[in-house]
This record gives C-alpha cells, sequence and structure tokens, in this order.
C-alpha cells in the first residue's frame, strides 16, 4: 500500500501536466495571425503610351487696343467764339469737313479794314511809280537835280514795300477768317470732344480728337524671350472680350522693353471690326508655324490644387501619380512638356478617381475603366 501511493501521485501531476499543455495549446492557437485580406483593384483600366503629335506653335499674349494714331485737333484763331459745333464723339468724318465753326465777324470787320488800306497803298505805289517814271525820263536833260531824281526812285521804292506789307496782312487776315471753320484733317472717326458751343477759346486749345483712318491696333505684351521669335507680317487672331475672333497682322516689334514690366510691346495691325474699341483688353495668340509635341488624351490627366498629374502604372499593378507640366491643347489632346517620356505607361482615362499607390486592373478599353468608376 505504500508503494501504491507514490504511483498514484505520479498519475495524477502526469494528467495535470496533460491538462496544462492541452490548455496552453489552444490559447496559443487563439493567438495565431489571421490570413492578410487580398488586395482588390481601385479601378479597372487601360494604358496608353504618350503620342508625338504634330501641334500649331502658338504665342498667347495679353494686351489692349488702342489707336493706330489719334490727331489733336485745336484752335488755330485767338480769341474768337464758337458758334456752332457739328459733331460729336463717334461720329465718322472725311478729311476737309468742317467740325466747328468760330464766329467770323470780328474777322471779317479786320479783313474789310486791312483791304482798303491795302487799295490806298496800291495808289500810292501807283503815284510813286509814275513820279519815278518822269523822274528818269529827266535824266539826260538836267531838269532836276540828281538829289531830286534818287527822291523820287526811293519814294516808289517805299511805296511798293508798303504795298507788299499791306498785302501780306491781308492775306494774314484771310488765313485767319479760313481758320474760323475747324476742318477735319482725315479721314477717321471722333474719340473725344472738348468744344463747347459759345465758348471763347485760346489759340491752340484742343477740341476734338480724332482717331485716323478708323483705324485700331492691338498692342501685345510679350516675354523678351517671345519677342524674338516675332516677326512683322506674321498672322495673329485676336479674341475681344464677348469672345469673337478677327485676323490681325503684326505690324511691328517695339525696340526696347518696359524696365518695370519687362514686357515688350507688339504692335498688331486690326480689321475694321464692331467688336472692338480703343482702351479695351484683348487677348490673342501669334501664329508660329507647327511643332512636334509628346502630347496625352485630356482624359489621362488629372487636376488637383491647381497642379496636373498623369498616373503612372507600375510593375506590381500599382499607380505612382506624377506631376507634369502642361502646354497647349490642341483637340482633345495636351501638350506635355516634362515629367514623363514617350514609354512610360499611363492611365489612359478615370484619373480623376485614382489615389497615389492604388492597384489597379488592367482591361482592354478605356471604355471599361470608366464603366467601373460608375
Amino acid at each position: 500500500m505504500t508503494s501504491s501511493r507514490p504511483l498514484k501521485m505520479l498519475a495524477v501531476a502526469a494528467a495535470l501536466a496533460a491538462a496544462g499543455a492541452a490548455i496552453a495549446l489552444k490559447a496559443n492557437g487563439a493567438r495565431a495571425p489571421a490570413p492578410a485580406p487580398v488586395a482588390q483593384p481601385a479601378l479597372t483600366v487601360s494604358t496608353v503610351r504618350p503620342q508625338t503629335t504634330v501641334l500649331p506653335s502658338r504665342i498667347s499674349a495679353n494686351g489692349s487696343i488702342a489707336a493706330w494714331q489719334e490727331a489733336s485737333i485745336g484752335s488755330e484763331a485767338n480769341g474768337l467764339r464758337l458758334a456752332s459745333v457739328l459733331v460729336n464723339v463717334g461720329d465718322v468724318v472725311q478729311r476737309g469737313q468742317v467740325l466747328a465753326r468760330f464766329a467770323p465777324e470780328t474777322v471779317q470787320a479786320n479783313l474789310a479794314q486791312l483791304n482798303a488800306a491795302l487799295a490806298e497803298a496800291e495808289a500810292s505805289a501807283a503815284e510813286a511809280t509814275a513820279n519815278a517814271e518822269r523822274a528818269r525820263s529827266l535824266t539826260q536833260s538836267g531838269a532836276l537835280s540828281e538829289q531830286q531824281i534818287n527822291q523820287y526812285l526811293t519814294a516808289e521804292q517805299t511805296a511798293k514795300a508798303r504795298t507788299l506789307a499791306q498785302r501780306a496782312a491781308v492775306q494774314a487776315q484771310a488765313l485767319r477768317l479760313s481758320q474760323t471753320a475747324v476742318l477735319a484733317p482725315d479721314d477717321g472717326v471722333i474719340s473725344a470732344r472738348a468744344a463747347t458751343q459759345g465758348a471763347v477759346v485760346p489759340v491752340g486749345q484742343e477740341l476734338f480728337r480724332l482717331i485716323r483712318g478708323s483705324r485700331l491696333e492691338w498692342r501685345a505684351e510679350v516675354t523678351p524671350e517671345e519677342a524674338v521669335q516675332l516677326r512683322p507680317g506674321m498672322a495673329v487672331q485676336v479674341r475681344d472680350a464677348a469672345g469673337s475672333v478677327v485676323a490681325g497682322q503684326v505690324r511691328m516689334i517695339a525696340p526696347t522693353v518696359d524696365p518695370r514690366t519687362r514686357s515688350a510691346l507688339v504692335y498688331v495691325d486690326l480689321p475694321h471690326s464692331n467688336g472692338f474699341r480703343a482702351g479695351m483688353f484683348a487677348s490673342g495668340e501669334f501664329a508660329l508655324g507647327q511643332v512636334q509635341a509628346l502630347t496625352v488624351a485630356e482624359s489621362a490627366l488629372a487636376l488637383r490644387d491647381g497642379f496636373s498629374y498623369v498616373f503612372r502604372v507600375k510593375a506590381d499593378g500599382r499607380v505612382e501619380q506624377v506631376k507634369v507640366r502642361i502646354g497647349q491643347r490642341h483637340a482633345n489632346r495636351v501638350e506635355v512638356l516634362d515629367g514623363i517620356t514617350g514609354q512610360t505607361e499611363l492611365v489612359a482615362s478615370g484619373a480623376g478617381f485614382l489615389n497615389d499607390g492604388d492597384i489597379v486592373k488592367l482591361g482592354a478599353a478605356p471604355s471599361a475603366s470608366l464603366a467601373t468608376a460608375r
């Protein structure tokens, strides 16, 4: 009996050890890591590579519409009253057309007085000439002294000089009378009017401003680097604020650059158009020709935070967001200036639904990606 007691104790210990091992195994099994979930594709996409496309080469610019040349029409007559003003701002006028008239009564009275003085001077000159002729005929007879003959000859020259002076005064007054009519110096349109009926204006005061030939030009601001690419005669498409487009032509490029803005002016002749007014803002494009450029479809671009991005498809099925710098747009293609190469595999469409690092599934057509995105 004494020998069986140790055996029972050993059996109990073995049972306890077995139970502890079972509990430990159960606990360890509860803490075993669960299998990782399989990542699901965010989108089904098709890939495409950038293409080399022939694009029209253009330079875009902004600027103002201005008069090609503006004539200042002022008063030439001093101290006269404006009797009538015949045109207003916006009127189209012809060269030589009367724009305003000054009251001519004072000038006419002065002219009549000068004409009378001229007639008197001419009569005196005729008498002096007759006396001089008689003195010359008596030179050899000795009836008159040499001193008397010289007096008659001098009187003749003096009378002729007075006649010329009086005739010049008459011409000046006649010119002043003609200046009582203010005439248009050229064809064009009245752009400003300062003339007021009844006002007495000094000589030289501006009465009207005239856009010569009704001709306008676009003064585009470009960078010095862009200016060297432009030439007189180049075609330009100019767009006004209403969106209408007219064809212009480069007349000249300014020889200097504004030291404040670091921009150069390009003067573009514009055809007659009701869509432009002097002083208005306009944008346009200079046509330089054609250039080969790396382009992608618009659907491959995503705009975020003011920047453009494309998504490159990596070998492991994930996409990488790549920032690109874009240039001009033509049809449904966009020029890419840097950021990718022609061998880069890009998501063809649906880029706006992707984030950097997303897993994608490659499909057969771009339409499949759009359907998945919906």
